[in-house]
């Protein structure tokens, strides 16, 4: 296990649980991605319309999360400084992840944002420690060819992997769910970036009203709806203390 434990962070304190999670949308009530294509983009009706094709399988997420991100023209430090005046914390999050910690469970972020927008925001919105025992896996940004990521058109996203989604989720989960004896493993998300990570855990939690209970429903995949992390935190420690079993939370639309 040691050296499996160099290669897999989560599981060098041995949990009996990981929590794997999306950050936009699900940690965050607003989507940091959408809020810079709304207001600093494109707008909200090709941002939607490529999330709909995405959702239906007519276009990759890369391509469309490419166009949405080039839309924004802002320097990056703006956007930055836009997105903390704007973007508000789910009320119950550093409740739920301070039980983590007290019990040991690792929190394992996947994003298909980028790595300066989600440290930023967690550090304003949660404290720079927690940002520091939280793993972050994501995209990043990059200057355009010439250019400083802080000048108008300056910046460009640059992709974690080189999959259709850039960053395809399950190659960070599929490593410990191979592992003999492994934790319990659980993931949240909300939309179309975490498609590529809902097959891959014990138990998903997908945000009500949110595209990710749409694809859920259509594939067969078991899943529960979450409103906020309240409810997370409520069936993440009953499923933990060994009062249900993740067949038995995985309740779809409650």
């Amino acid at each position: 296990m040691a050296q499996q434990n160099g290669s897999l962070p989560a599981l060098r304190t041995q949990p009996k649980a990981i929590f794997f999670t999306d950050f936009d949308g699900t940690i965050t009530l607003q989507d940091s991605n959408d809020f810079m294509t709304d207001n600093l983009g494109y707008g909200v009706e090709l941002r939607k319309k490529g999330n709909h094709d995405v959702l239906f399988g007519t276009r990759a997420f890369r391509e469309s999360f490419q166009e949405m991100m080039d839309s924004v023209k802002a320097p990056y430090d703006q956007c930055i400084a836009t997105l903390l005046a704007n973007v508000q914390l789910d009320p119950h999050f550093a409740e739920f992840f301070k039980w983590t910690r007290e019990n040991n469970i690792p929190v394992v972020v996947l994003s298909g944002g980028m790595q300066p927008i989600i440290r930023a925001l967690l550090a304003h919105l949660v404290g720079e420690d927690a940002v520091q025992h939280m793993q972050i896996v994501s995209n990043d940004v990059q200057p355009r060819p010439g250019k400083s990521i802080n000048e108008e058109g300056g910046w460009s996203i640059k992709f974690h992997d080189d999959s259709h989604f850039g960053h395809d989720k399950s190659l960070e989960i599929k490593p410990y769910a191979a592992v003999p004896n492994r934790p319990v493993m659980f993931y949240a998300g909300d939309g179309v970036s975490d498609l590529s990570a809902a097959k891959e855990t014990d138990l998903l939690f997908a945000k009500a009203g949110r595209d990710l209970v749409t694809y859920c429903e259509n594939e067969k995949v078991p899943f529960v709806t979450f409103n906020d992390f309240s409810d997370i935190h409520k069936v993440v420690a009953d499923v933990v203390e060994g009062k249900i079993t993740v067949k038995e939370a995985a309740k779809g639309r409650l």
